[in-house]
């Protein structure tokens, strides 16, 4: 139980999106979510399915009244089919950016009001996932001053090892200031290819900061995004690369988070009776068994990882259809299965 960060200030490397992937692992092994959506541009609430959210955070920091989180709780609109629960949701708006600005003037509380508005709210859940924008600002540093651990989910790109030193340094100036909180949970490589750049990069992060890059890695799959643009939870998307997603996302929630209910596997969760139904979803998906097992590490700043097990994911076939990276194969050939794009159809602009 407690409150992850899931940063970085540079944008782009998918930390929705990973967020999310946990957020459903999470809640097919039957634990109870709480998702924060922190940045500006909404997508987490989007990718949940709340297009037009009631209440958002922005009014809550703007109020900055203690414990009023627990009046702006919603319940994201994601097919149960799949997944024994829904998260819960703290939604997003643009007017976020506007608050942050309002923020400044604060002198005495403007980078611990998150943790204020919550109150006690994180004890009702299991797990409580905060997604934080792609910055350093006060936004970023409210979500650190709320939080427990913090996980920075980055991509193995020439510019991406910077960034995670810049907020590894953020993270351990708040962890002095608030007596060791938060701690690193792990440092998640995502979209990790099948091309010699990203095996290289892969690498590279791995041997710059080996005590905290945690495994599995995400791999590079369109089903990851596709999930997130339909507003479903990868575990119950039906395509190509699913599974694997799927199981790989479960492997790396028991990393970070530690085993569930011993009566419940990750991803193999009854779902409960179909809820209220979102918005109309694209069938466009193909039926696909998952499985997927994992361990346990958390780390501090200063600390070596204790691992009770070395995770779990069932190995790549090497097959193209599992992988959705635009790589080579030994031959130099395509490995790109033209079925394994993203199944979201693209609207005329002409004619």
């Amino acid at each position: 139980m407690g409150v992850t960060a899931m940063v970085n200030q540079k944008g782009g490397v998918g930390k929705t999106t990973v967020a999310l992937g946990l957020a459903s692992a999470l809640c097919a092994a039957g634990r109870s979510v709480l998702v924060v959506d922190l940045d500006p541009q909404a997508n987490a609430t989007t990718g949940l399915g709340l297009w037009d959210p009631p209440l958002t955070v922005d009014s809550l920091l703007a109020q900055d009244r203690s414990g009023s989180a627990s009046d702006a709780v919603l319940t994201a609109r994601w097919d149960a089919d799949g997944i024994a629960a829904v998260p819960a949701v703290l939604a997003s708006s643009p007017r976020l950016a506007q608050v942050e600005h309002q923020l400044v003037s604060d002198v005495i509380g403007a980078q611990d009001r998150l943790d204020g508005v919550l109150g006690d709210l994180p004890d009702d859940y299991d797990e409580v996932i905060i997604d934080c924008p792609p910055s350093l600002g006060l936004l970023t540093v409210n979500a650190l001053f709320a939080a427990d651990r913090v996980v920075v989910v980055t991509e193995p790109a020439a510019w991406s090892a910077d960034g995670v030193e810049q907020i590894l340094r953020n993270v351990e100036r708040i962890a002095q200031r608030r007596g060791g909180r938060p701690e690193l949970a792990g440092i998640v490589l995502n979209r990790v290819g099948r091309t010699r750049d990203a095996g290289y990069w892969a690498s590279e992060m791995t041997q710059r900061y080996p005590e905290h890059v945690v495994e599995p890695h995400v791999k590079l799959r369109a089903a990851v995004a596709e999930a997130a643009a339909q507003a479903v939870p990868v575990h119950a998307l039906r395509r190509s690369g699913a599974g694997e997603a799927a199981a790989e996302l479960d492997a790396l929630a028991e990393v970070l988070f530690g085993p569930g209910d011993p009566g419940v596997s990750l991803g193999t969760a009854e779902s409960p009776e179909q809820g209220a139904e979102g918005p109309e979803q694209m069938d466009r998906r193909h039926p696909e068994d998952r499985t997927g097992h994992g361990s346990e590490s958390v780390v501090d700043l200063g600390g070596s990882p204790r691992v009770d097990a070395s995770p779990q994911v069932p190995t790549d076939s090497g097959s193209p259809s599992d992988w959705d990276d635009p790589g080579s194969d030994a031959r130099g050939a395509s490995t790109v299965d033209p079925e394994d794009v993203l199944a979201i159809p693209v609207p005329q602009r002409f004619g």
